[in-house]
């Protein structure tokens, strides 16, 4: 096999027709990885995101192939891929106002260029769940993009029957999540294009890395919420005095690092009704 790109979190390696895509225990808070690893977070991205895939199949197919048929050493924490041409843009849904929503609707009372009603707060529940996609940079930090640029990018057919599928993946994500009391505030998904010409829903799906995630029974507009996600580190690196959110991240405390792995073990453990092993 052979090692084809390596990013902040995944390694992707070629193995004739196919990829093998490993999610390791990497973590990255603001586009750094920092230098301490998250025990068992690469499995249960992994795990989490076959549970998401399987409920998702009638929206969108995707791109595995299998999740047993990858090296040994690698066991749980890859899936056996279909080799796609990924289309560069982030596509992002959001349900809620959290992150960097918060910041661009105080501006400009509007998120990607979709007008929103006055008076939100942090963690206020949209009207309706809003398309607010970026780019995908290969370094530095994502930006938000309106509709239109997106499809100046990769063609207005494509870019409509994208953003449609993306709020079907999130509402429905939503909905099941809900059943088991979490709120899916806001996730990323991303697409690519099979030689055929079909389009994919590829790399990980409505998991800790990719997704908000927060208790319901807890959800209270005008706060910071209680997130079972890597908000929760993010909130951690932002308490660093001298850290400037550029390489070298700070290492991890142990702490720190047991909490986070709890937080995404909850996450699989409540949404997929399973427990972690």
């Amino acid at each position: 096999m052979e090692l084809v790109h390596s990013g902040k979190v995944r390694d992707v390696y070629a193995d004739g027709g196919d990829l093998i895509l490993v999610a390791s225990d990497r973590v990255s808070v603001y586009d750094v990885v920092l230098p301490t690893p998250i025990p068992d977070k690469g499995r249960i991205l992994t795990r989490l995101s076959l549970w998401w895939f399987e409920r998702l199949a009638d929206i969108m197919p995707n791109h595995v192939v299998s999740a047993d048929d990858v090296p040994a050493e690698w066991a749980g924490r890859a899936i056996r891929c279909r080799r796609l041409d990924m289309l560069p843009v982030e596509f992002v849904a959001r349900g809620y106002l959290a992150g960097s929503a918060l910041q661009e609707y105080k501006k400009r009372k509007a998120l990607s260029g979709v007008p929103l009603p006055g008076g939100l707060v942090e963690a206020s529940r949209l009207p309706e769940p809003v398309f607010t996609p970026t780019t995908k940079a290969a370094e530095g930090h994502d930006e938000p993009i309106t509709f239109d640029e997106v499809a100046a990018e990769i063609g207005a057919e494509t870019a409509e029957r994208l953003r449609d599928a993306t709020l079907r993946i999130y509402a429905h994500g939503a909905e099941l999540a809900a059943e088991q009391g979490i709120v899916i505030a806001d996730t990323k998904v991303e697409f690519g294009r099979a030689p055929d010409g079909t389009l994919v829903l590829a790399d990980e799906v409505l998991t800790p890395d990719s997704s908000r995630f927060w208790p319901a029974d807890q959800w209270r507009p005008g706060r910071p919420q209680n997130s079972l996600d890597k908000q929760f580190l993010r909130d951690w690196s932002s308490t660093i005095a001298g850290w400037d959110r550029t390489p070298p991240g700070p290492e991890i405390p142990e702490d720190i690092v047991e909490a986070t792995r709890a937080r995404y073990v909850e996450c699989y453990e409540r949404i997929t009704g399973l427990r972690w092993k």
